[in-house]
């Protein structure tokens, strides 16, 4: 979350710089060590007046701009966040005529007596790929969605293992962290898209300098800006891969049947094919395995842990049967 706010801090800051024109802090001239002062002594100014007329204020209008946004969509995902996330994936509320869609909303109930915690909503994905994720802010609101693939391979064992999954997720707070996420990943997608638009309209030279040193660091804002939303969801899929292994063990521990969550686990990676209503930026790393398909299920390596939104399913799997003693490589 430190990571999120300073990317927002520094792009909010290179904006007010290299677009608005603020004074770019440099050592102060007067050589006092560690102390910062405005380009404004007599080199500065002379250069200035012959380029385009800058700021000779210093208060950083876009940086605070930039991070009341932030907090502004941290305050959305709290109210409309979970709705947002469920809209964005068709989900719909289970019908009570459907025997297998009645059976989902009976194993909720059981896991949220094992579990110590109030009945989550559940909704069924209309999507033929086996998938499942929840979100909330607090176990009060909590929301499990799976998808109707899910619903036709597993059975119902396998399906308890896997409610009680999103299930740890409620009770480990996972769902307000990975909401927040959500949020913040779309904020800074549409912060770099604004910041870029207006880099592309005012080409950047105020901050700039055309003789100045600043020509690299507006470069590496530049970048930054452009790489934002991937940062974002590098960062995403980080804290995902953690939180997946303690859902694992934690809904093993709920059902006292990890062999169960272990078979639901390779009939999901079994599917290979990719969860198209899940397989969006702000979902992806909420669901109990990768909606991408198996492009990175099974990989290893430094790209996968970069790029992955879950751990191995291999070792996932390996993991639970070693919890019920069964050994074994997958």
């Amino acid at each position: 979350m430190a990571l999120f706010f300073a990317l927002f801090m520094f792009i909010g800051l290179g904006f007010d710089v290299f677009m608005l024109g603020m004074p770019f802090p440099v050592l102060n001239p007067d050589g006092a060590p560690g102390v910062m002062a405005y380009a404004g002594h007599r080199r500065a100014r002379a250069r200035a007046h012959a380029e385009l007329p800058r700021r000779t204020d210093s208060v950083p209008y876009g940086t605070i701009a930039s991070l009341l946004f932030a907090c502004g969509m941290l305050l959305n995902s709290v109210f409309n966040g979970p709705g947002m996330i469920l809209s964005s994936c068709m989900a719909r509320p289970p019908n009570p005529l459907d025997d297998k869609e009645k059976q989902l909303v009976n194993i909720a109930e059981e896991m949220s007596i094992a579990a110590g915690l109030p009945p989550p909503q559940v909704y069924v994905v209309p999507d033929a790929d086996p998938n499942a994720f929840a979100t909330g802010f607090s176990p009060g609101g909590a929301k499990i969605a799976v998808t109707q693939g899910l619903l036709d391979c597993l059975s119902r064992e396998e399906l308890q293992a896997v409610v009680a999954h999103e299930m740890s997720h409620v009770r480990n707070y996972d769902i307000r962290l990975m909401t927040m996420i959500a949020a913040l990943c779309g904020a800074l997608a549409l912060l770099s898209d604004w910041a870029g638009r207006s880099v592309r309209a005012g080409g950047g030279s105020r901050g700039k300098g055309k003789s100045g040193g600043n020509i690299v660091v507006f470069v590496l804002w530049l970048a930054l800006v452009i790489l934002a939303p991937v940062i974002a969801q590098l960062l995403a899929t980080a804290v995902s891969r953690k939180r997946e292994y303690l859902a694992d063990a934690t809904g093993a521990e709920l059902t006292r049947n990890p062999l169960a969550l272990a078979r639901a686990l390779e009939k999901i990676r079994a599917a290979a094919s990719p969860t198209r209503l899940m397989n969006r930026e702000g979902v992806a790393h909420m669901c109990i395995s990768d909606p991408r398909g198996g492009l990175f299920d099974d990989k290893e390596g430094l790209v996968a842990d970069i790029l992955a939104t879950h751990p191995p399913m291999g070792r996932r799997i390996t993991a639970l049967k070693m919890m019920a003693y069964a050994g074994g490589a997958s």
